[in-house]
């Protein structure tokens, strides 16, 4: 099972109106930092890790995830999607949505984006011969224990295992 993981809105949570907790990691000295890092739970690694699905970087910071975000949540380096040149054809499906068939390529797949909508989930229903979940995260606060009960159940559930 994949589990196609953005950053900015689900790791990374913003447009809250309050301040932010701060966290802290161990973070090897071969890590470039991130403005912005503190703000994201380094908890949420192992949390992820223990899904047992295949972790994969959805995310425009690309392989940069691997060089500032993965030693801050203590994974290892993970694939990372290659997006297209062009955003696709306008309209309210997002631009990720198509890219990430592909890159499935018929394989069940966790897409966890705080951009999801409706018309994504319509769009891999028709378009995706495996189960898929499209879970949306409130930018807001980024991932948070109700996500992970969503994703746990899910995963439990009736077909194809992690």
């Amino acid at each position: 099972m994949l589990l196609f993981l953005d950053v900015d809105g689900t790791l990374l949570p913003y447009g809250a109106p309050g301040p932010y907790p701060v966290y802290e990691a161990s973070v090897p000295q071969t890590a470039t930092g991130h403005p912005l890092l503190h703000r994201i739970d380094p908890a949420l690694g192992p949390r992820l890790a223990a899904l047992g699905c295949e972790l994969v970087w959805a995310t425009t910071w690309l392989d940069d995830a691997n060089t500032c975000l993965a030693p801050w949540l203590g994974l290892p380096r993970l694939p990372v999607v290659d997006w297209p040149d062009e955003d696709g054809p306008p309209g309210r499906l997002h631009w990720k949505t198509r890219a990430l068939v592909t890159w499935a390529a018929g394989r069940p797949f966790v897409w966890l984006d705080d951009e999801i909508t409706g018309t994504d989930r319509a769009w891999v229903a028709a378009h995706h011969p495996a189960p898929a979940l499209l879970h949306p995260v409130d930018h807001r606060h980024g991932l948070t224990d109700a996500d992970f009960s969503a994703l746990e159940t899910w995963l439990r559930g009736p077909g194809p295992r992690p």
